[in-house]
């Protein structure tokens, strides 16, 4: 069968679309690595600095509103980051300075001893409790810029809700590709919360805190599944998505490195 002129020109122009959708859809790079909670944002290395900022204060059994002025503090100072530097002498999460008496330089750049120290002086404050977060916030730091603080309050205290258990199940992470842990799993959990023990039944919110926790450090100990309570989160799906019935049980799952 003859091809006509306009037959072979529409051959063509089909292969070259073809072509052109195949290198589209090649050169196409897949969605970043996230954390979502409300109406909020952060990435992997950012949720993990903030769920230990909170781990730590829940074993001191300090309140949410500390947990929030903590979060509120680190977001300021460093956007929830481990730096190794900063104005003079400051370094780490809260930008502590070794020579105001923070502790020495490999301190306050582990965030354990950084979040500690920050919550033993916040509670050493008289009347911290009843004050705003950026009041409390400035107690501690005393910050050049005290009234920094006051913008991250609504995403502080939206993320200390998920991470404390709080308000259940809106802390997510997505797109991620778990490798090898980086990290010990349960030598991390005495240090940061006081307790490595996760499967079995707890309480609604200190189910949720755990499980929260999990999600946030799931590409350090390379976490693909964590369910509590009847709903299962999932690295390759990146959301809570009811599983069975609400039962108080929170179990985990750790992916296998490929050989």
């Amino acid at each position: 069968m003859r091809v006509g002129r306009w037959g072979c020109l529409v051959l063509v122009l089909a292969v070259v679309a073809g072509g052109v959708t195949w290198l589209v859809l090649a050169s196409r790079k897949p969605p970043p690595p996230a954390c979502s909670f409300a109406d909020y944002s952060v990435a992997p290395e950012q949720a993990q600095n903030a769920a230990t900022i909170a781990a730590v204060g829940m074993r001191l059994g300090m309140p949410d509103h500390a947990v929030t002025v903590a979060l509120a503090t680190a977001m300021q100072e460093s956007k929830l980051r481990n730096l190794t530097g900063g104005d003079r002498d400051s370094a780490g999460l809260f930008q502590q300075r070794p020579s105001q008496g923070w502790g020495t330089y490999q301190q306050v750049t582990d965030p354990i001893h950084a979040a500690t120290a920050f919550y033993e002086r916040l509670r050493a404050q008289p009347n911290w409790m009843n004050l705003t977060v950026t009041q409390a916030a400035q107690l501690v730091q005393r910050s050049a810029a005290p009234d920094g603080y006051a913008r991250w309050e609504s995403e502080a205290r939206a993320l200390a809700g998920a991470l404390t258990g709080e308000t259940p199940g809106v802390f997510t992470c997505h797109d991620l590709v778990p490798g090898a842990p980086a990290a010990d799993l349960v030598t991390t959990a005495d240090a940061e919360l006081g307790t490595a023990v996760f499967t079995g039944p707890h309480d609604a919110t200190r189910g949720w805190a755990l499980a929260t926790w999990l999600v946030a450090n799931a590409n350090r100990f390379a976490v693909d599944r964590v369910t509590f309570d009847g709903r299962t989160w999932t690295a390759s799906d990146g959301a809570w998505s009811a599983s069975g019935p609400p039962d108080g049980q929170l179990s985990l799952h750790q992916a296998t490195p490929a050989s």
